[in-house]
Order: C-alpha cells, then structure tokens, then sequence
C-alpha cells in the first residue's frame, strides 16, 4: 500500500462528517457520549478511518420505521 493510498484512506473530521451527511458537531458529540464511529486522535487531531465510516453508516440500516436501532 503506497503512501498516497494510507492518507487517502484517512478523513479528518469535518470531512469525514461530509462524507457521512452529518454536521461536524455531531461528530464532536459523539466522540464525547459516544454511539459514532470509531476514530483515532494524534495528538490534537482526529482522523476516521474510511472503512470505520463506512461499517457506521451500514450499522444504521433498517428494514422499516419501527424497527429500532441502538441508542445514540
């Protein structure tokens, strides 16, 4: 896997909200109370991991309205 490949695979937040169709201060709250993807923090900055973004958004499908999903 080239250099190039590992960056791209990565998003920082604002990004990786974009990508989920959700504010970035949504993705600042979950990281507190939980129930959002998965991410990892260097130091002071926060990346998601694209596959973990994916695996979060797939967890959300539902078959009908009544069905419920976990607890965000």
């Amino acid at each position: 896997m080239s250099a190039q490949q590992i960056i791209a695979r990565y998003l920082r937040s604002k990004a990786a909200a974009q990508y989920c169709g959700y504010a970035e201060a949504s993705f600042r709250t979950y990281r507190v109370k939980g129930g959002g993807p998965r991410f990892i923090k260097r130091n002071r900055i926060v990346l998601y991991d694209v596959a973990d973004l994916d695996a979060w958004i797939g967890s959300e499908r539902r078959g009908s309205t009544s069905e419920t999903g976990a607890a965000r």
